[in-house]
């Protein structure tokens, strides 16, 4: 039979050995929640941009702008998205740039 002594030191040895299992799963609660946010925000972005660039395509092919696709128009509407392909055809349409 257990002593009161032997018991409380069990308890103390279990609860000792429960904590990094605690640790781990806020941890992992926290990284779930970060991943979940950085996910969206990618998700969001890459919307805007496809978004953006059909914009550009769109106004490229009504207009008869000819836009050329190269890597400044690209990034700007990668980056900017809707806004970016906007300012893009409206600049090529007062004929200040691309």
């Amino acid at each position: 039979m257990l002593n009161t002594d032997e018991f409380n030191i069990n308890l103390i040895n279990m609860s000792m050995l429960e904590m990094p299992e605690i640790w781990v799963f806020l941890i992992a609660i926290i990284a779930a929640f970060i991943l979940y946010k950085i996910l969206k925000t990618v998700r969001r972005m890459l919307i805007n941009t496809i978004v953006g660039i059909v914009i550009l395509v769109i106004g490229n092919l009504v207009f008869d702008l000819e836009i050329a696709y190269g890597w400044i128009v690209i990034l700007t509407c990668a980056l900017s998205g809707a806004f970016g392909a906007i300012v893009i055809i409206l600049l090529k349409s007062l004929g200040i740039a691309f």
